[in-house]
């Protein structure tokens, strides 16, 4: 029987485990969860046979495949859990150019998972875009934070800023509390908040990845509300009027449903945007992502979902 550590052991535990993997150059780009289970249903795949296959794609493993601290750790991490004559991990580790994130294991079915894939990526990519171009930030925050990378990202860029990684979700803040330390950004702070309700001031820089789909199950890490999944994107949105700083940035990273060749989520975040009085544009990151979801019925007159990334700025004058 695998005992359950308290948390403060446990997030002890995960971040001894990430500087081991750190230290022996572990790697691991994940993908959407169709290739996931794609790549997990192929023959000779049923059970690990390496650490990137337990921590990674998220196999099953007996003993021997791992080594003897890395077993070590993630038990002192509570992150073991008995399958048949093994074992399996409760979260993955996913790296991000030399970042590595923790955060939850495939398939993310509970209803606090902690979100990570190809949405991350594109995201990392827009904030290191905006960034390169020289904004000056005192002050940021990362709404809906997840495993935290907008808030490591952002951190690192701007070692002098505050950084406030906010999230409702309470493994999604212990996620970013040790990712936040792997990466060394002292200056990342964790906190729980329902979007800006807890944390007060201005900011130089929004950046978020909210949940953007209807999920059946309503499940925190995905599921947007609204008419098609946009209602937290507008939320945020409507935030940039009242929290960012004169001058300040919102990078909102999003999805939109495509209907009859109708980007609905434009037109809604525009004339919020617009009654705001700020300069804003809009631009498809990715025409088509999340393909499987057309299947469900409250997609049925998608023809499809378009990653989509929202910059809002607030006049210096203003």
């Amino acid at each position: 029987m695998i005992e359950v550590a308290e948390p403060a052991a446990q997030e002890e535990g995960l971040l001894r485990l990430g500087r081991v993997l750190q230290e022996t150059g572990y790697r691991f780009i994940t993908g959407s969860p169709a290739t996931h289970a794609r790549v997990n249903a192929r023959p000779g795949n049923e059970w690990a046979r390496s650490v990137e296959d337990v921590l990674g794609w998220s196999r099953p493993f007996r003993a021997g495949v791992l080594p003897a601290e890395v077993m070590e750790l993630m038990e002192a991490a509570g992150t073991l859990r008995e399958q048949g004559d093994g074992w399996r991990s409760t979260i993955r580790a996913s790296t991000l150019d030399d970042a590595l994130f923790f955060h939850s294991a495939y398939p993310t079915t509970e209803s606090d998972a902690v979100f990570f894939g190809p949405d991350t990526y594109r995201f990392a990519a827009a904030i290191e875009r905006h960034l390169e171009a020289g904004q000056a930030v005192r002050r940021a925050v990362d709404i809906g934070c997840g495993a935290g990378p907008g808030a490591v990202l952002v951190a690192r860029a701007r070692p002098d800023a505050e950084v406030v990684a906010v999230d409702i979700n309470e493994h999604a803040l212990r996620c970013t509390r040790v990712d936040a330390a792997l990466a060394g950004t002292a200056n990342v702070v964790a906190r729980r908040s329902d979007l800006l309700g807890s944390v007060d001031g201005a900011f130089d820089l929004i950046v978020a990845n909210p949940p953007y789909l209807l999920d059946r199950d309503e499940r925190v890490y995905r599921h947007g509300g609204g008419g098609l999944g946009e209602g937290l994107s507008l939320a945020i949105a409507g935030l940039a009027r009242t929290r960012l700083a004169p001058g300040g940035t919102l990078l909102l990273y999003t999805g939109s449903a495509i209907c009859g060749g109708f980007d609905r989520f434009r037109e809604l975040v525009t004339a919020r945007l617009q009654a705001a009085g700020l300069e804003w544009g809009y631009r498809e990151i990715d025409p088509d992502v999340f393909g499987e979801e057309l299947l469900e019925p409250a997609y049925a007159e998608a023809d499809r979902i378009a990653a989509v990334l929202v910059i809002a700025r607030r006049k210096r004058d203003d």
